[in-house]
């Protein structure tokens, strides 16, 4: 039997926006910074991803006031994500530092299925 131990791994690192006009959105990473978290008192529109090029690697609706974002999608590097809560834009910055593991389900032990043809039934009227 073996196992992989990743309690104290950290996956990805967030550079938040301290500007005063970003403090509405809350934008952190959860406990086992594999997900970014977005709450906001007010409605995120969009979540984009600027690169390099200043062209988009993803573009999200995401039109409600929490949004989740799993990061085992992303490359390892740096990745500009914009927020945009109309008319603005809050910037921010997530390092993915290793590959995150996406999560396999578990096997489920089954038995043979037999399966088993049905029997006419003949109804007769007396």
């Amino acid at each position: 039997m073996s196992f992989t131990l990743r309690a104290q791994e950290h996956f990805a690192k967030l550079e938040q926006n301290k500007n005063i006009q970003a403090e509405g959105l809350i934008h952190k990473l959860n406990k086992t910074k594999d997900t970014l978290i977005l709450q906001s008192d007010k409605k995120i529109n969009y979540l984009y991803s600027i690169n390099k090029d200043y062209g988009r690697d993803f573009d999200f609706y995401v039109d409600t006031t929490s949004y989740r974002l799993p990061l085992n999608k992303f490359p390892i590097g740096k990745h500009v994500l914009v927020a945009v809560q109309s008319p603005k834009r809050i910037v921010f910055v997530v390092k993915i530092l290793k590959e995150i593991p996406i999560e396999q389900p578990a096997k489920i032990i089954s038995e043979k299925v037999v399966a088993i043809e049905p029997t006419k039934v003949v109804l007769s009227n007396n």
